[in-house]
């Protein structure tokens, strides 16, 4: 399938590494489906998107909504074609110690990391399976392994890891690929957000981080889109099942 016949569906393509992501994806011929739970959001992708001269279309929806969900697809579907490629971002993060985490602390992460993403998988399947070609790019984390204030964000990503997995044996003989990114630190409002809330110096954690890092620097939203890009190209194809950790050598 050559790429200017792609199209891609991007959860949390609103901003950070859901809409580098899409622009990455539009700007290598791909027609892009921004979802993202804020409508305005997703309209500043698409702008940025058609006025770079790529083609994207905004269908705002929650991902933790089946309905939604589903109507968001077959809008992508009708007007640009079945998606082949789908890139599930979107996440959110609810941290705190065990001993106070609340149920709702650990539904919400669980059910926009993982049950999201299941739900966007369940929607695209046909129609990749109807052209026999797809990708499916899942967002874990370096924090899949565990990390401290983190059980449900953990959890969710470590499911996201088996997902993958389970996928990648059952959709390959459909000729569908099934991988996931494992980030690590990387530069994004849900980072600053966590540094606000540590009550650190942004720019002075990211410092921190820099010099614990083989690289010696954070990680960028553009250095995730140029990982998934690669894993949504023709050349990965024989590449399914596994974890790609995108950590500057973080974790090895």
């Amino acid at each position: 399938m050559k790429e200017q016949q792609k199209v891609a569906i991007v959860t949390g393509a609103g901003r950070g590494i859901g809409a580098a992501t899409a622009t990455r994806l539009a700007a290598g011929g791909a027609a892009v489906g921004v979802l993202d739970v804020t409508a305005d959001a997703c309209a500043q992708t698409v702008e940025k998107i058609n006025a770079s001269g790529g083609t994207a279309l905004a269908a705002p929806a929650d991902v933790t909504d089946d309905g939604q969900v589903t109507a968001a697809v077959a809008r992508v579907a009708a007007e640009l074609g079945p998606p082949t490629v789908l890139v599930n971002n979107a996440g959110v993060v609810r941290d705190r110690l065990f001993e106070d985490m609340t149920d709702e602390d650990w539904n919400v992460v669980l059910d926009v990391n993982l049950r999201g993403a299941f739900l966007t998988c369940r929607a695209v399947r046909r129609h990749m399976v109807g052209v026999g070609w797809g990708r499916i790019i899942n967002m874990s984390s370096a924090s899949a392994d565990g990390n401290r204030e983190q059980v449900n964000y953990s959890s969710a990503k470590a499911g996201i890891l088996g997902m993958t997995k389970a996928l990648a044996l059952e959709l390959g003989p459909a000729g569908v690929t099934v991988n996931a990114i494992a980030p690590g630190y990387i530069v994004t409002d849900m980072t600053r957000a966590t540094a606000a809330r540590m009550g650190a110096d942004f720019e002075k954690l990211q410092r921190t981080v820099a010099r614990r890092t083989p690289v010696r620097r954070v990680g960028h939203p553009s250095d995730i889109a140029a990982a998934i890009a690669f894993l949504a190209s023709e050349g990965a194809g024989f590449i399914t099942g596994q974890v790609l950790y995108v950590t500057g050598g973080l974790v090895l």
